[in-house]
């Protein structure tokens, strides 16, 4: 399941898209699926609103996104993160910090004990694969968590969990999934039982059953649109020296 291997001198980058079982098979991943689910009215007309610029927006949201969760994963593992550098400078944008900062809020406020993280996962019988955020425990509950930092929580954020559940399979008993959304309006703690803060919340689902029904036809859209896909291997050398006789 590995995302690359060193092989003699080289080294091989498995595309992103798929993952590699133990067995040597190749299964897309969730996300990868959820790209032939059908977008709804508003993101057409996000498109039509920020015109050429809308491969650069997406592009910075998804660099943000993975900062944000390595933060929040070093944060976790129990090293010490810190928003500068040995000399000052800041390695961070502002709002990747102030994302990372809701998350240690979060953390603080309802002491979530995390069961797993960054769980690789891929079926051969599913025939799929993902990579969970988070499973935690707050309150004697357990969730599976995927951390968001995007504008909205959009449906296939839903579909994904479902996917992510059924991979899970008997490996955790959970209660339910959940978004940790970083990026929420919220501006108070809310009501007693809420899971939120100031630019944050958690959005909890128990029941995924109508959600893996729709990623499973998703999955069979996906697959009928691409019937003859295969993953890209990439290969490098591990060291190169100039000849200085050229």
């Amino acid at each position: 399941m590995k995302q690359f291997q060193v092989v003699q001198d080289r080294i091989e980058f498995l595309d992103n898209r798929f993952y590699k079982t133990s067995s040597g098979a190749f299964v897309p991943s969730v996300t990868t699926i959820l790209e032939a689910y059908p977008k709804d009215a508003s993101y057409f007309q996000w498109i039509k609103s920020v015109g050429s610029d809308a491969d650069t927006i997406r592009d910075e949201a998804g660099k943000r996104g993975t900062t944000v969760h390595e933060l929040t994963e070093r944060y976790d593992m129990g090293y010490e993160v810190s928003c500068v550098d040995e000399q000052g400078r800041p390695q961070y944008k502002m709002l990747e910090w102030a994302m990372f900062e809701r998350y240690v809020d979060f953390t603080n406020e309802f002491k979530p004990n995390v069961e797993l993280m960054e769980l690789h996962m891929a079926s051969e019988k599913l025939g799929y694969a993902g990579t969970l955020d988070r499973v935690i425990t707050i309150d004697g509950k357990t969730y599976l968590v995927d951390i968001k930092t995007s504008n909205s929580i959009y449906p296939s954020y839903w579909l994904q969990l479902a996917a992510y559940r059924e991979l899970l399979g008997d490996l955790k008993k959970i209660d339910g999934v959940a978004i940790l959304w970083l990026n929420a309006k919220t501006r108070t703690r809310g009501k007693k039982g809420d899971i939120q803060g100031v630019g944050w919340q958690m959005v909890i689902r128990e029941d995924s059953t109508q959600d893996l029904k729709l990623f499973n036809n998703t999955f069979e859209l996906w697959k009928a649109l691409n019937e003859d896909i295969k993953p890209r291997v990439l290969s490098y050398s591990l060291k190169h020296q100039k000849n200085e006789g050229i």
